[in-house]
Formats: C-alpha cells, structure tokens, sequence
C-alpha cells in the first residue's frame, strides 16, 4: 500500500524547499484534467516554457492531454495515434496514446511522479537531505531524475549498461549520479542486486522501485485509463464498441489502465505482453532481448494479474523491423505506395519500439477475438524514436558488415526490405505466442511472485494472498487518488503558493 504517515520534521524542511524554489505540487485530479484545474497562473508560466525544460512549472504537464509542441503549449484533447488499418491489416480500430508529449519524451515521468509525491507531501521524503534512487530498464529512472531535479533535490538512476546511448547522454545531464549494471533490460534482478547495496551502506537514500510502489500502479489506473476511456468516447460511432487493451509489461504499472477499463467496460479484454525471447508470463520463461524499457524474468509486484486475460510473447525481431520500416526513407516511400497517408507516414516517429510490440499485440487481439470494423482497441506509445535513432544506425551497420544491399548509410534499407519487413512481420502476424488465461493460468502467474517479492525483497506471503483473495485489495489502492490529492494540497497551502 501507499503508506502516508507523516514525518513533522522532515515534512517542515521540505515545505521550505518548495517555498524557496516556487514549486507548486499537482494533484492527480490536475494531472488528470489539467485544463479545468491548473491554476492560471502556471498556464501562464507554461506558455513561455520548454516542454523538457528543467522547470517546476512542468509538473503540470505531466498529463496524456499536452498541446503536441515543443514549447509553449497549454492542454487540448488526449494526444492519440490511430493506426492506419493498411499498416494493421485487421478490420478493427487501433488507437495509441503518445508519450513523446510529456517532459522526458515518456508517460514514465507520470509513474515516477506518483511514486515520489505521496512521500514528498508527507515528509517521508526529505529534498533538503535524501538522495531519490531510481531503479529502471530505462524511461522510469528518467522520469524519476528529471522530477528530482524539478524539486531541487539529487538523484541516482541505474539501468542497465545494455539501454540505448540516448537514455544515458539524456541521463547525464540531469541525473547526479548514473549506475549501469550488467546485461540489459532483461537482467532486473542486477538492478535489484545494486538497490540492496545501496540501501545497505547510503543512509540518504531513498529507494522508488516502480515494480513495486503502488503509486506507479495508480498513477497508470487514475490517468491513465480515463485517458484511455476519452478517446474510446471522442472516437466512437455510435455501433462502435470497447473491444479491450494491451501494453506490454514492463513494471507492470501501465496494466492498472486495465483495471480502471474493466470497471467501465466490465466485457472488455486486456492483455499484458513481454518479449517472445523472454517469455516470463507465457512460458515462465527467460532470455534476454531488444525491446527496451520492459525489465521482466519476474511478475512486477504492482500487476493485478486476476485482470488480465490475455498474454502475448512479441519476437524483438518484429519490434526491431517495424520500427525500421516506419522510420527510414525508403520505408515511407514503400508505406506512401500502400496507400498511407503523408500526415499519417510523418507521425509513425511517435511509436518506440516497446509501442510496436504494443501494436503488434493489439493486432493479435484482433486477430484471435475476430474483432470487426465496430470494434476499438487501445494501447500506448510510452516514448519516441526520439531515443532510439542509434538502433537505427546499428542495424544499418550490421547489414553492411553482413553484406547488405548498399554502403550508403540509411539508403541500404529499400522498399522491397519494407514491404518484406512489413508483410512478414506486420501483416503476416498471427495468433501464435499468446494464451487467452483461464482463473487457474491467472493465478499460476500470480503465485510466481512468490520468488522475486517473498524470498527475494521482504514481501510477506500475506499480503501475497491478498492480492489474489480479497477483493478490496486493489480497490484500497485506487481509492487512495482522493487521499493523496488532499495531502497534496495541503502541503501546497502550507508553502503558501496554494490556491
């Protein structure tokens, strides 16, 4: 649970802190619906600030409902994708929420927001005199470093020495400290191996570990799946249905977007996803593998797994093509031939490579479901290619070193690869490499948090079996947005920049 007692001391010291440096805190019901509660004087810094810059005025714009600009920008609708269905080659409507429109360039600044604030505002996390610490798989601890420097205060990021050179040359211009350990997003439990090294010997560290902080899990569930359930609505016809949703796994934070669905739409699927070289879920399996930012070998604390009801093992291999096809030049000139529009072809750089895993999902949803032109499904794009053009030029080099078609850079990649590429590993996608979950299959990839939480990280088998048996459980947790939100703003009053 999220645990709010108050620390006087601690809670005084930070007051001051937000004092001196102008922070005004925002509330989930702000980040949730930032046009009608975002007081106008943070509109009005807004309209003069970077989206990325280091700016306490940005914490108001952690939300799915930015302007789609760089600079500037105020709050609009939900910034959502639809994929174009000659890229799918499946009758029903795929639609993606887009994280490039957040600070950072990923939703994950939202997760690590929820998971430092609670702690913030009740003096359990002191700025003045702790060190925040943010184990990831990438875009988590670069949330969590760009929040910690928002509110003056240091952090360390680890991930994994494997992740794209963009995250680290990003990292390093706000993290204090970056750790990389072994492997890559595949080896959590190296991450987990420093965090118990630095919990033992750092007195000033505090620990944010998204796989099992609960405010990651609410964050997802309150934002999240209202911003999903938005444009359901603001896309709708009026035969059209809610067919389901699917992220891949990752933390697992993004699956209480599944809970908060499945109470609105209650005969909705959800699935959750992982890489088919790393099939924990599915096979409780292990590998390591390509898509970036899902950190797995375990079931993350934080998933409600009786919610979900499907798993899919996307190949990294597809991830890596897609990405390819819909970014380089001769990609768009093959996808502008299939009948895909020009606005539509420029827009593709929203999707990362964990977004293609989540659309190659969402396809073998449809597939599987025998879904219809009536029918939506969402996901996300939890960051850009904004981080990956590196693994663009790598694969570009792998193929002239393997003999490739040319020596020219980017031009190696033809339209003929792109159709290939894309009727193989797009159009030709099938129902292989997922289960729809019976009670006993759910429950069988719940107990597998046994090994990781219980034995591992001081979970109780208790409170283990509560996830699973009592039924308000997780509904304890959801309803702590409105408690929060009150802690918060209190504590906006008590600095006197408050409403």
């Amino acid at each position: 649970m999220i645990d709010l007692t108050i620390n006087e001391e601690n809670l005084k010291r930070s007051v001051e802190a937000a004092k001196k440096r102008n922070i005004l805190i925002p509330t989930f019901r702000q980040m949730r619906n930032p046009d009608a509660h975002t007081p106008a004087k943070i509109k009005e810094k807004l309209r003069n600030t970077g989206l990325w810059d280091v700016d306490p005025a940005n914490l108001f714009r952690i939300t799915w409902k930015n302007q789609p600009q760089k600079s500037g920008g105020l709050y609009g609708r939900v910034n959502a994708f639809e994929l174009p269905r000659e890229i799918t080659g499946v009758r029903a409507r795929i639609f993606a929420l887009c994280g490039k429109w957040f600070p950072t360039g990923a939703h994950k600044v939202g997760a690590s927001f929820a998971c430092l604030a609670p702690r913030l505002v009740t003096g359990q996390f002191d700025p003045t005199k702790h060190r925040a610490v943010w184990p990831s798989t990438g875009n988590f601890c670069r949330g969590g470093a760009y929040n910690a420097q928002l509110l003056g205060c240091e952090s360390v990021a680890i991930l994994p020495e494997g992740m794209s050179r963009e995250r680290f040359e990003w990292l390093s211009t706000v993290a204090g400290e970056i750790i990389a350990t072994p492997g890559t997003e595949s080896n959590v439990k190296e991450i987990y191996d420093k965090v118990a090294e630095i919990r033992a010997t750092r007195p000033d560290a505090v620990i944010f570990n998204q796989f099992e902080e609960m405010g990651n899990h609410l964050w997802h569930y309150t934002v999240t799946g209202s911003a999903m359930e938005e444009v359901f609505n603001d896309v709708r016809g009026s035969k059209d249905r809610f067919a389901g949703a699917v992220v891949t796994s990752g933390s697992a934070g993004t699956t209480a977007a599944g809970d908060y669905l499945k109470e609105v739409f209650p005969h909705s699927k959800f699935g959750a996803g992982e890489a088919l070289q790393c099939p924990t879920l599915l096979w409780n399996g292990f590998g390591e593998h390509r898509i970036e930012g899902i950190g797995d070998k375990h079931v993350p604390w934080v998933h409600n797994v009786k919610n979900t009801d499907f798993v899919f093992a996307i190949d990294d291999s597809a991830c890596m093509a897609m990405i390819r096809f819909c970014n380089e030049p001769e990609g768009h000139k093959y996808l502008r031939s299939i009948g895909v529009g020009d606005a539509d072809v420029e827009k593709l750089s929203l999707m990362g490579i964990s977004g293609a895993a989540n659309v190659l999902m969402a396809i073998k949803l449809a597939k599987y479901c025998e879904f219809t032109e009536n029918d939506i499904i969402l996901t996300v794009f939890t960051d850009s290619m904004e981080m990956y053009g590196s693994r663009l030029a790598e694969m570009n080099e792998a193929q002239k070193k393997a003999g490739g078609l040319g020596t020219c850079g980017l031009s190696d990649y033809t339209q003929t690869q792109a159709a290939i590429d894309h009727n193989r590993y797009v159009l030709g996608s099938g129902i292989d490499g997922m289960q729809e979950l019976s009670y006993y299959d759910r429950k069988r990839i719940h107990n597998l948090k046994y090994y990781t939480w219980v034995e591992q990280q001081g979970k109780t088998s208790e409170e283990l079996s509560a996830q699973w048996y009592d039924r308000d459980y997780w509904d304890s947790v959801h309803r702590m947005a409105g408690v929060i939100d009150e802690k918060i703003d209190a504590f906006n009053k008590m600095t006197g920049l408050g409403e």
